[in-house]
């Protein structure tokens, strides 16, 4: 894999993530996982990436074949148990996780200002915190496209904000999913999360 294969491999991969936990699961996302188009790696990358594709993969074999209406439905409703409630039982907010800050306090004033560091603000009219797990991924995938053109201080922005964000919650994150979600897309994509985190935690650490 040459290095515009392995940029436009990590942008895919978090670009699944975003897709699947910015908002419930759009008809078009859906449509395009469960078509003969969406390709899963054929060879091993690290264990909870794995096991995300393998889970992935399960899915997408047990409901290619009903009525993509009814698959987006129940994705609608899971989304809305596990992630929005109301008291839902996965949080997916760094500074929930964090026992270091402050619920909404501190802790988000600091991912707010990793953003800043790099020049990226998060869409305006987006509803969550700027903490919630698909904001953190649009930031990452904000500065694996900047390292794609050449900006190679991008690489020292991800090493800060693995080291002091994502690395100090997905894990739980992963966990937290593992025990409330029903199998299927959630957690395939919780796993793939993490990892992706584990797996540019790697890259980065050669680059930075």
């Amino acid at each position: 894999m040459n290095d515009e294969e392995l940029y436009a491999a990590r942008l895919e991969l978090v670009d699944f993530v975003i897709e699947t936990f910015w908002d419930t699961p759009s008809e078009e996302f859906v449509t395009e996982l469960l078509g003969d188009g969406v390709l899963l790696p054929e060879e091993s990358v690290n264990d909870p990436m794995d096991e995300g594709f393998e889970l992935l993969q399960e899915w997408r074999e047990g409901n290619r074949d009903r009525d993509t209406d009814e698959v987006n439905t129940e994705l609608e409703r899971e989304y809305t148990r596990l992630l929005v409630g109301p008291r839902p039982p996965v949080l997916p907010h760094e500074t929930y996780y964090r026992e270091d800050t402050e619920f909404i306090g501190e802790g988000l004033a600091a991912v707010e200002g990793s953003y800043g560091a790099a020049g990226w603000a998060p869409p305006e009219d987006y509803p969550e915190e700027d903490d919630f797990i698909a904001v953190e991924m649009a930031f990452l995938r904000y500065l694996i496209d900047q390292q794609r053109t050449g900006h190679e201080e991008a690489f020292g922005f991800e090493r800060v904000f693995l080291d002091e964000h994502l690395l100090e919650w997905i894990d739980a994150f992963a966990a937290a999913m593992r025990e409330e979600a029903d199998g299927g897309l959630f957690l395939a994509a919780a796993l793939v999360c993490q990892g992706l985190v584990e797996f540019e935690d790697e890259l980065v650490a050669q680059m930075a």
